[in-house]
């Protein structure tokens, strides 16, 4: 059986981007538009109950149900940057109390820089191959930031702060920001590369306050608003939830978005445990011992077996991550609530897989009835479009030019 897919234009959102209605605190990959969650929440009437995101990355869908009057909301990721980035967004704090801390902050790693014997005195993190991917400069300033941040006694007031601090970490680094994966700059290019560390952080403190202060703020003090963020896996609770509004990885990080990788050193730097295993801890990440042979994906993966038997176990491994996580998420969910996943379906060896279907598939199969897929195109998110599926150099395909809305309702 094939799920009824509409193709709407309303969708398409042409022009707009993420900063059209939340600029972004923090780039982040593969950022679903909240325009979406919002139109969507609103053509099915949803604005009351509980919202939960079982894969909240940086928190559009957190964006989503609060303009359309959700008070309450409820997110999960494994990534701990994505975690940080969605909980600073969407908790109220004193923009005078950000702006005071902020004036001491700088007195006062100011004033320690002025002796240059103070930096030897602080510990390094432990970023991996360090002196790699920072000049010695970089992480001397880095460390002092950092140091002053840890000092800041209020959580809520410090994570705001290592807000600006991991887009510091980042821009600083010899990594080429143009790319999520870890790729270092040309040696020519590292020879000119002389950041201003201090500089950087501030400019980008004063960038993060602002869109705070004018976005968001604004929209967390007209409500009561309750968003708890946790940095785990979804698990099934007593508490059911009303509605479920996200948007999943579309396939294993290693091939698909490197959400590990974007966030490898702020993770490092900020003494994350395992940050560089991340990838390896989210959906098909594993190992599959075998390939898929039941339901709409399966004649796909048989597909690529043929083609690449490794490669369809790879495949495998995502789905079976996808499938366990929605039997969760289903049983999370009041009758007649909702479930809406925002989600694209990549090609693996020419072979395109429905993951829209899959979806579907496996709520129905968890007493949930489909309702409709909207198919929009894709024009204005940040992730890989072409991939290189041979290796060859120039020999690439598209990967997604689409995304889909799937939208079931609990009936049992």
């Amino acid at each position: 059986m094939k799920y009824q897919v509409v193709r709407n234009y309303q969708y398409d959102y042409l022009g707009q981007s993420y900063a059209s209605m939340y600029p972004n605190l923090h780039r982040y990959p593969a950022t679903m538009l909240p325009q979406i969650g919002i139109d969507i929440l609103k053509e099915f009437k949803v604005s009351k109950g509980i919202l939960l995101d079982p894969y909240c990355g940086s928190g559009s869908s957190f964006a989503s149900g609060l303009e359309c009057g959700l008070t309450e909301m409820e997110g999960y990721d494994i990534n701990p940057l994505a975690v940080l980035i969605s909980k600073v967004k969407f908790t109220k704090l004193s923009i005078q109390r950000i702006i005071e801390t902020r004036q001491i902050f700088r007195n006062d790693l100011y004033e320690f820089l002025k002796d240059e014997s103070n930096i030897t005195k602080l510990k390094r993190p432990s970023v991996t191959n360090i002196e790699f991917w920072f000049s010695k400069a970089v992480i001397s300033n880095l460390c002092a930031i950092k140091y002053f941040i840890d000092e800041i006694k209020n959580e809520y007031i410090r994570d705001f702060f290592f807000i600006p601090f991991s887009e510091t970490i980042r821009e600083c680094s010899y990594t080429r920001n143009s790319e999520f994966k870890l790729y270092r700059m040309k040696s020519e290019d590292i020879l000119n590369f002389n950041p201003d560390v201090i500089g950087v952080f501030f400019k980008k403190l004063e960038d993060t306050i602002y869109l705070y202060t004018n976005f968001y703020f604004p929209k967390l003090a007209a409500a009561k608003v309750k968003v708890k963020v946790y940095a785990a896996a979804f698990r099934p609770q007593s508490k059911l939830f009303d509605v479920v509004l996200t948007s999943p990885p579309y396939g294993d990080s290693r091939t698909t978005v490197a959400y590990g990788q974007f966030s490898t050193f702020s993770n490092e730097w900020f003494g994350i445990k395992n940050a560089r295993k991340i990838d390896q801890m989210l959906m098909g990440g594993g190992k599959s011992g075998y390939i898929i042979s039941e339901g709409l994906i399966a004649d796909d993966v048989t597909q690529i077996a043929k083609i690449d038997y490794k490669r369809a176990l790879d495949v495998s491994a995502f789905y079976n991550d996808l499938k366990y996580s929605i039997q969760k998420v289903a049983e999370s969910v009041n009758k007649y609530g909702k479930v809406i996943y925002v989600v694209g379906n990549r090609t693996v060896k020419q072979v395109l897989l429905p993951t829209d279907q899959f979806i579907a598939e496996k709520f129905e199969e968890n007493g949930f009835k489909h309702l409709i897929t909207y198919e929009r195109a894709i024009s204005n998110k940040a992730m890989p479009s072409k991939n290189s599926p041979t290796n060859e150099c120039g020999k690439t395909m598209n990967t997604m030019l689409y995304e889909y809305i799937v939208v079931c309702e609990k009936i049992k």
